[in-house]
């Protein structure tokens, strides 16, 4: 698949629900965000990149403390949805930025932090993506990356990385935490904490979000239904189909 149709999956998928990521729980939701109010906060006026920013959660929290977020997404629909929204709340250091993750529309050493939350596992090109992540970023600049993340085991990855593309056809990849730190490496960014946490998704509001077909969902709970004990027990699928991920927390620096 070429760069410019995946781009056209990832703007089909996410354009049309917009508004559903702007109210969805999961997305506004989170202990993380105390921890990047936190590290945000030892920092006066910082710049700060939002990067995949979707429905805006993360700008939103973290603009109070910064002098200014730019919200960047591939999604001009989910951007205007952040400018609104921005407006709404009098966040007025908020700007938004359309582009691909893989290249960035800014000079070099511009932002103090970038942040990205939930949108790497959309990204056709992660390890192009970091590079621009540490270009963008000043000498000794923090990135902290959110994202569900794929067990160690093949089963379980193998298993995961299915549901994820029959439920969303713009899925790329969710990374081991091992591949995340391979990763940030060759990026020339440097590790400096790394945190697993859980995420409970309860199913229907997990597929209505994407507006996925029936028949994909129809074929993740047969999927369900048929995965050995040890899988249904790592991602604690219930009866309805709700389950439980991991979700990465990573923090590495310029």
């Amino acid at each position: 698949m070429t760069e410019s149709r995946h781009e056209q999956v990832v703007q089909r998928q996410f354009g049309a629900q917009a508004n559903a990521y702007l109210t969805s729980a999961v997305h506004a939701q989170g202990e993380e965000f105390a921890q990047l109010r936190e590290r945000l906060s030892a920092t006066t006026g910082a710049r700060v990149l939002d990067l995949g920013c979707g429905a805006g959660h993360v700008s939103f929290n973290v603009a109070p403390l910064a002098g200014e977020v730019v919200a960047y997404d591939l999604s001009q629909q989910m951007l205007d949805v952040v400018a609104a929204a921005a407006a709404e709340r009098g966040l007025g250091n908020i700007s938004t930025r359309c582009g691909a993750a893989e290249q960035l529309p800014f000079e070099g050493g511009e932002f103090d932090f970038v942040f990205s939350r939930y949108s790497a596992h959309h990204w056709r090109d992660v390890g192009q993506a970091l590079r621009e992540v540490r270009r963008v970023l000043k000498p000794g600049g923090v990135v902290c990356v959110i994202d569900v993340a794929a067990p160690g085991l093949p089963l379980l990855d193998t298993y995961l990385q299915t549901v994820e593309v029959l439920r969303d056809t713009s899925h790329v990849r969710d990374y081991s935490p091992s591949e995340w730190a391979r990763l940030v490496g060759e990026a020339g960014l440097a590790v400096t904490a790394a945190k697993r946490q859980r995420l409970r998704l309860e199913f229907t509001s997990w597929v209505e979000r994407m507006r996925t077909p029936d028949v994909m969902r129809q074929a993740i709970h047969a999927l369900q239904l048929s995965m050995g004990d040890e899988v249904r027990e790592y991602f604690e699928i219930d009866a309805e189909g709700s389950f439980s991920t991991d979700v990465l927390v990573l923090w590495a620096e310029r």
